[in-house]
């Protein structure tokens, strides 16, 4: 099928897929959702040409198409009706934007676009006439969710001027203009790979580039959807495109497009010929990573998921929640167990569904986030910290908590509802930080399609359930666990203590995250919550009901937090003295200690991150480390990411990383290197050694 053939099938179907309540009327005449104008510059002498404008104003949420729609949707034309003589041009089209819906890649404009179109008028035409000068367009009109074929007759008059005048101009064509794509001043070049097409487009190295795309103006030749891999070989940018599922009987002898150079709509045209380009050079700083789909791509990360979950089970703030919840397993209904391991792990699994889910949705609608964006709001740490408050103040047995207690261990429908609500929780607490297996794989995450990077995200949360799950499925691991006793009140009670010291972190977080108010009045709430939860104790073991009155309350203190407190948070950053003289990471630090060839250590961290504030008390910030710097004289670059910061943001996911921490090594010449996750007080001083310079 080709592609104009599968466009329009498309199309069709997304007319056909919606009830009548969601129909469009087609009629002539009919009220569009894009809203034409035709527009010409200035008067014309006579066999002078000039430029129109036909300006396209879409409704909000409504997008219109670029001359190659894309996977999906149809272009514009234009059936001209022109005075004898006169002859109009090769429409001229702005930068497009990339929408990617349902798995398939549009190029449109979701804002108002000018199309400009040269025009020669008549040699004969007669100084103090008018021309009337008209069309019938057609094109398509879309949101998300319908498409709807528009048309509408377009017209204009061009006032014939006598030879030798200037007449004046519409000053809005120098805006149109300027978002047109500027012209390439050298020769581009491509190659054919194994997998599609490697495009070699000059441009300075020195010259910045964001976010960048290639739009292709020759049709069904690559694969619109698959990502595009991006990289800096000196003074040219190398672009790796994916062939078409059905490529052109004939391979292309020349490749025209436009190249997109960020968000701003900035662009360059290009033509590229067959011919030598170079290999891949260094990845861009700022520029997304992508990586085609494959199933082994899909495959090592799910595996790397599911490792990386599992070793989060040994995170202080939810052992004691899993060490608690086994022994309350098997001192329960053995026969049952595998239903309590089953309700635990649907709550493991689809609260990293949701994160995952959130973090890939606010990514598409083009926020800057990152795995544990969630721990960057100062009201999440407010009910993060409540609920380290409620679980400590179970432990140390103010109060009985379904799904962790040992008298409701038993999976009845009540301690159902537990399990799965414990599970929650756990992978609630557990995903701050990414950890050993982790990096790749959430960096994975954010370059697949939707579908297989949920799938990344519920092998992790599967990776966090494994332990659980064994111990309900298999028996004799059940028979291992220490028969019940009276010992378990003590260790229930010993396990408050890593979980208070969890609520003192949290505490310090809420400082950090938003000053000394915020923290107090985050501590008030919580002093609430011990008082609630110690009535409701007391309560519970004199058998009164008060869940009817006590629930809401706790309710209320939640939203509280969630949405008054950080009406209180400030916008302060801490400055922490350093003893290896980090200062603050931005890419123009980095270039400029770059360009004067010195070593960079470059390291990414946030306060709420267990694993970096480890690596930074045993590698880091030490006296040994700060001495084999200095001898070296290294430049330390920090990037604080305790708060939302787009930039460092941008970073990350350049380097393939969805989180912190990470630690990138810059020799003084050479290629920079990924360091380990887990580092050794040797791990610095050793790489800043003779590599150092």
């Amino acid at each position: 099928m080709s592609a104009p053939v599968f466009r329009l099938f498309t199309a069709l179907l997304l007319l056909l897929a919606f009830t009548p309540a969601h129909a469009e009327s087609l009629s002539p005449g009919a009220p569009t959702h894009i809203h034409t104008t035709l527009i010409a510059e200035r008067a014309a002498t006579p066999g002078e040409t000039i430029t129109l404008a036909l300006l396209m104003q879409p409704d909000k949420d409504w997008h219109g198409y670029w001359s190659n729609p894309g996977d999906a949707g149809l272009p514009l034309t234009l059936d001209w009706t022109l005075p004898k003589g006169a002859t109009a041009g090769a429409l001229q089209f702005p930068v497009p934007q990339k929408l990617v819906v349902a798995g398939l890649m549009n190029h449109v404009y979701v804002h108002d676009f000018a199309i400009l179109i040269p025009l020669t008028v008549p040699r004969d035409a007669k100084p103090g006439t008018s021309l009337p000068i008209s069309a019938k367009a057609q094109w398509l009109a879309c949101t998300t969710a319908i498409c709807v074929p528009e048309e509408a007759t377009i017209a204009t008059t061009i006032s014939i001027a006598a030879p030798g005048t200037t007449p004046a101009a519409d000053p809005r064509f120098a805006a149109w203009r300027t978002a047109l794509p500027a012209p390439l001043d050298q020769p581009a070049h491509f190659a054919t790979t194994a997998t599609g097409y490697r495009l070699a487009i000059p441009f300075p190295a020195h010259a910045a580039i964001t976010d960048p795309h290639v739009f292709l103006t020759t049709d069904g030749v690559i694969n619109y959807a698959a990502p595009q891999n991006f990289s800096r070989n000196g003074d040219t940018l190398v672009v790796d495109l994916t062939r078409a599922t059905t490529p052109p009987a004939t391979a292309p002898t020349a490749l025209a497009g436009v190249l997109s150079l960020g968000p701003d709509g900035s662009g360059i045209s290009l033509t590229a010929q067959a011919g030598p380009v170079p290999p891949p050079g260094e990845p861009l700083a700022g520029a997304a990573p992508t990586a085609a789909f494959s199933w082994k791509l899909l495959g090592l990360s799910v595996l790397g998921a599911l490792l990386g979950g599992l070793i989060l089970n040994i995170m202080p703030c939810v052992f004691p929640i899993l060490s608690l919840k086994a022994l309350a397993l098997a001192r329960g209904n053995t026969q049952n167990a595998h239903l309590d391991a089953l309700a635990y792990s649907a709550g493991v699994i689809l609260a990293c569904l949701v994160l995952g889910g959130i973090m890939l949705g606010l990514r598409a609608a083009g926020s800057e986030v990152g795995w544990a964006f969630q721990l960057q709001n100062p009201g999440v740490i407010a009910v993060l910290l409540l609920l380290a408050v409620a679980i400590t103040a179970n432990f140390a047995g103010l109060y009985e908590l379904p799904g962790l207690s040992f008298s409701t261990g038993a999976p009845g429908q009540h301690g159902l509802l537990g399990a799965f609500g414990t599970g929650l929780l756990a992978a609630f607490v557990a995903t701050p930080c990414t950890g050993p297996f982790m990096a790749a794989a959430m960096g994975a995450a954010l370059v697949l399609p939707m579908v297989a990077a949920l799938a990344v995200f519920g092998a992790l949360g599967l990776g966090l359930a494994l332990p659980f799950l064994a111990i309900g499925f298999i028996p004799a691991l059940r028979r291992i666990l220490p028969r019940p006793g009276a010992w378990m009140v003590w260790f229930r009670h010993a396990m408050a203590v890593p979980m208070g010291l969890t609520v003192l972190a949290l505490a310090w977080l809420s400082w950090r995250l938003g000053g000394a108010t915020f923290c107090a009045a985050a501590i008030a709430l919580s002093a609430a919550v011990v008082v609630l939860l110690t009535v409701m104790g007391r309560s519970q073991h004199s058998g009164r009901e008060v869940a009817r009155w006590m629930v809401p309350a706790l309710v209320v203190l939640a939203v509280v937090a969630v949405a008054a407190t950080p009406r209180l948070a400030n916008a302060e950053r801490h400055e922490d003295a350093s003893l290896i003289g980090a200062k603050p990471f931005t890419q123009a630090a980095l270039d400029a200690a770059r360009a004067a060839h010195h070593p960079v250590f470059a390291y990414f961290t946030a306060d709420w991150c267990l694993s970096c504030k480890v690596n930074e008390n045993v590698a880091i910030e030490t006296n040994a480390t700060a001495a084999a710097f200095k001898k070296a004289g290294v430049v330390v670059l920090v990037g604080d990411w305790t708060r939302r910061d787009p930039a460092i943001t941008r970073f990350l996911t350049a380097q393939g990383a969805a989180g912190v921490p990470l630690y990138l090594w810059y020799p003084a010449s050479g290629e920079p290197q990924k360091l380990q996750q887990v580092m050794t007080p040797s791990t610095l001083t050793t790489i800043a050694g003779p590599t150092a310079v």
